[in-house]
């Protein structure tokens, strides 16, 4: 994949994400949280079109070989969004448990946070 396609390839998935949204929103009767939604998604997706054309860190970001600066850079913002969505999972699992609820989905989604983290220490440790 050349650059220019790895810098639209992150905008388009934004889109696919938004009309996807909007269909599921649509089948359940949200009409206008799906068009809330698509529209966020749309904003996030040009802001990103546009960054592309300026930004350096975008550039390095979605470039086909990254230099090691750009690559720990990502990595690192990866492991950022990680820890906030582990962190708002555990919150909402917590916050379920205390209003008498069972913690359905949330439950999963820490338990899945976790059993992921713990293979990839596993694997990384034995590759690195």
């Amino acid at each position: 994949m050349s650059s220019n396609a790895a810098r639209r390839s992150v905008p388009g998935f934004f889109l696919t994400v938004g009309a996807a949204c909007l269909i599921a929103a649509t089948v359940g009767g949200h009409l206008a949280l799906g068009l809330v939604t698509l529209g966020i998604l749309a904003l996030c997706s040009l802001a990103l079109i546009l960054l592309g054309r300026r930004s350096e860190t975008y550039q390095g970001l979605t470039d086909k070989t990254p230099d090691e600066r750009f690559a720990r850079i990502g990595g690192m913002a990866w492991a950022g969004t990680g820890i906030v969505l582990t962190v708002g999972n555990l919150s909402a699992f917590i916050g379920e448990l205390a209003s008498g609820r069972n913690g359905n989905p949330y439950f999963w989604f820490v338990a899945t946070a976790a059993i992921t983290y713990l293979t990839f220490v596993a694997l990384l440790s034995r590759h690195t």
